[in-house]
């Protein structure tokens, strides 16, 4: 009797976590509730200095997870929190407006159910014709023609170009790819004065990096508007976060820990540690990302563009001098929010500064550590950062002015906000 009156209590209460899941399918975090902007007049807490677009959902109802649904919610969350009235930002999400079932999540049972998109101020589908109308249009706007900066944030799926990584696609509704070059070859239209910033976090996201040069394509000239971005994680390796089940506690991807560090807010409405490495009382997108490199749970392999930029501009004999010289080396010669990295996630692999990279041990899963893919992911980012911090400084003792040049640009994109 006893057993059975057990079996049924944690029947009751699995049942009860399920409906409990199933209810935040829909609503903010509590503690953000407030923040909705459903039946709240819009508001105007700050000057208009940035505009948003946003391009969100799977290609098809089959892979149009929830977590992709509510990412968009997250963003609009971190826009309220700082101040923005989230109305202002475009919304293009899966299916749009037409009340048809497409999102897809797990219900009760461990059901595979499907419902209508639950957006606030949700503009329209996010097809290939809407997003290629808004961005040819926007320059037209007042906002375009008074060089208004835009930030895109993309959260969705990604396609792989096997043909040439350099010219990967974003999935949009009905399945539709708009790729690098193509996006970058809307953007080679815009006024040289329109400053463009995206943030994605699809697969395979890292060749969008390649929008810094004309036409998309790396073997071309940089192109004369500043344009920089900051990706999930590079071009030949898949991204996590599209899941359809629903509770956000769970959630591990990019574009949580960007906006957590970028706001100082995680997308449970909690507080984090301020991102504000140079403590100029601001948190920068450069800031945010490093902050995501540490703060990421994932075997992501995060990417900028200034950093994809310093990779092309070494070899792989000069990347193996930098891996050797002692990491402390570096981490003098590095911007605060690279000496964050450097020195949070050689905490993490419990790494001695005073070596360098390449006498590092390779990580080793323990009985209670993060699994192995993820402090395999923790020391490719270490890597990576040692790398371009290296580059750079020997980029600059070089004195080409025109590599400064195409640098300084990149890194002042990357150090704006909004």
């Amino acid at each position: 009797m006893k057993q059975r009156k057990t079996q049924r209590i944690a029947a009751f209460v699995a049942l009860f976590g399920a409906i409990a899941g199933i209810a935040a399918i829909g609503g903010y975090p509590p503690k953000w509730s407030s923040l909705s902007t459903a039946h709240q007049p819009a508001r105007a807490d700050r000057e208009q200095s940035t505009t948003f677009l946003v391009a969100a959902g799977g290609g098809a109802p089959g892979y149009n997870e929830i977590a992709l649904e509510k990412n968009v919610r997250y963003f609009q969350r971190t826009l309220a929190h700082m101040g923005w009235n989230p109305g202002i930002a475009t919304i293009l999400f899966a299916n749009g407006t037409d009340g048809q079932p497409t999102v897809r999540y797990i219900g009760l049972f461990g059901r595979e159910r499907f419902k209508a998109p639950d957006i606030d101020d949700l503009n329209g589908a996010s097809t290939l014709a809407n997003v290629q109308e808004w961005l040819q249009a926007y320059p037209q706007t007042a906002n375009g023609s008074s060089n208004c900066p835009t930030f895109l944030y993309f959260t969705g799926h990604g396609a792989l170009n096997s043909q040439n990584p350099d010219d990967n696609s974003m999935i949009l509704w009905d399945e539709d790819l708009l790729s690098v070059q193509e996006l970058a070859g809307i953007l080679d239209q815009w006024p040289a004065d329109v400053p463009f910033v995206t943030m994605m976090a699809q697969c395979y996201s890292g060749s969008f990096a390649n929008l810094i040069y004309e036409g998309g394509d790396p073997s071309q000239s940089v192109a004369l508007q500043t344009r920089c971005g900051f990706f999930a994680t590079v071009k030949t390796r898949p991204s996590v976060g599209c899941t359809p089940l629903v509770n956000e506690a769970d959630y591990r991807d990019y574009s949580s820990s960007f906006f957590a560090g970028l706001s100082g807010r995680d997308r449970l409405g909690d507080p984090v540690p301020s991102a504000d490495y140079n403590t100029d009382g601001k948190v920068s997108f450069a800031e945010a990302h490093a902050f995501a490199k540490v703060d990421g749970e994932t075997s992501d392999w995060p990417i900028s563009t200034a950093e994809s930029w310093l990779q092309e501009q070494t070899s792989e004999a000069q990347i193996q001098e930098i891996l050797a010289i002692p990491m402390q080396t570096l981490l003098a010669q590095a911007r605060p929010e690279q000496q964050y990295v450097i020195q949070a996630l050689s905490e993490k692999l419990n790494y001695d500064l005073q070596t360098p990279f390449t006498d590092a041990p390779a990580p080793q899963q323990g009985w209670l550590g993060p699994p192995q893919d993820i402090l395999t992911a923790y020391q490719m980012r270490l890597q990576m950062e040692l790398v371009a911090v290296g580059t750079e400084a020997h980029l600059r003792a070089e004195g080409n002015t025109t590599k400064i040049a195409t640098l300084n640009k990149l890194l002042d994109c990357e150090s704006g906000t909004w």
